[in-house]
């Protein structure tokens, strides 16, 4: 069993409006991730994601590559990941 994990990410780029929350929704919910994605006011996209720790990684791959493999809407250039303690009862990924 794979260790409970949190991470917050920020991506910049053209994220808003693209479909990107719902894309970023669909993969965390195939991992079985809990957590967020949602537009901040200055353009970005933050997205918590909590769960086994190699399905959090894979999802920080997904939305980190450079040109990704999976059809990913819009178009990222740059990004930030913090880890943090899982919170207890987490549940549902939901896009903000």
């Amino acid at each position: 069993m794979s260790t409970q994990v949190r991470a917050l990410i920020w991506v910049e780029g053209t994220v808003q409006g693209v479909g990107y929350r719902w894309w970023v929704t669909q993969h965390a919910e195939r991992l079985g991730l809990v957590g967020h994605a949602r537009n901040l006011s200055d353009g970005r996209v933050e997205i918590e994601a909590q769960g086994g720790s190699e399905a959090v990684q894979e999802l920080i791959d997904m939305v980190t590559e450079r040109r990704p493999r999976a059809r990913r809407p819009g178009y990222t250039t740059g990004f930030l990941v913090e880890h943090h303690p899982p919170r207890p009862r987490a549940a549902g990924f939901h896009p903000w």
